[in-house]
């Protein structure tokens, strides 16, 4: 498929959701799940499973993992580039922009001390969280910082790591 057949495919798939979503305001509401477990025989080694999708998530030697898999923290910087550079081409079809190619690296601030409760001053997560985006193309200066201002205001995983999301923690023992 060439590049104009997909990134025509994904402006009808954007105007059909958008047309859709707007005459069903609740087909919206979704509920994206995953399922993760322990690999017995490991010290850090998850399975997760994610839809159709199976992964492995693991931690380098250095935090006493077997390095089988990127980490969770990884995952996260992951998701939030890879989020940002589908909504970079969602939002370019939504708002007629054409765009050649865009790339996101993500890197983090994050002190271990946290995570193994060194220090309670410490938060275990990331203090900061930088994104660089590389963007290409025929358009203006100023349709690109239109789009880069639509993806800050509508890329979910950047919008949940912004806002915050409450998180509720059920635990069974079987």
């Amino acid at each position: 498929m060439s590049i104009s057949t997909t990134t025509s495919h994904l402006a009808q798939t954007v105007a059909g959701f958008t047309t859709a979503l707007t005459a069903s305001p609740q087909a919206g509401a979704i509920t994206p799940s995953v399922r993760t477990q322990h690999v017995v025989g490991t010290a850090t080694s998850v399975d997760v499973n994610a839809g159709e999708h199976q992964f492995i998530i693991d931690e380098p030697e250095s935090l006493g993992g077997a390095n089988t898999g990127a980490n969770p923290v990884e995952h996260l910087l992951a998701s939030l580039a890879s989020c940002q550079v589908i909504t970079y081409q969602v939002w370019a079809a939504k708002l007629g922009i054409t765009l050649d190619t865009v790339e996101v690296d993500a890197e983090g601030d994050l002190d271990v001390r946290g995570f193994f409760g060194v220090d309670d001053s410490v938060p275990a997560g990331f203090g900061a969280i930088r994104t660089t985006v590389r963007i290409s193309g025929p358009e203006s200066t100023e349709r690109y910082a239109e789009l880069s201002a639509a993806v800050d205001s509508h890329c979910p995983v950047g919008d949940t790591l912004t806002r915050g999301v409450t998180i509720t923690t059920n635990v069974a023992i079987n």
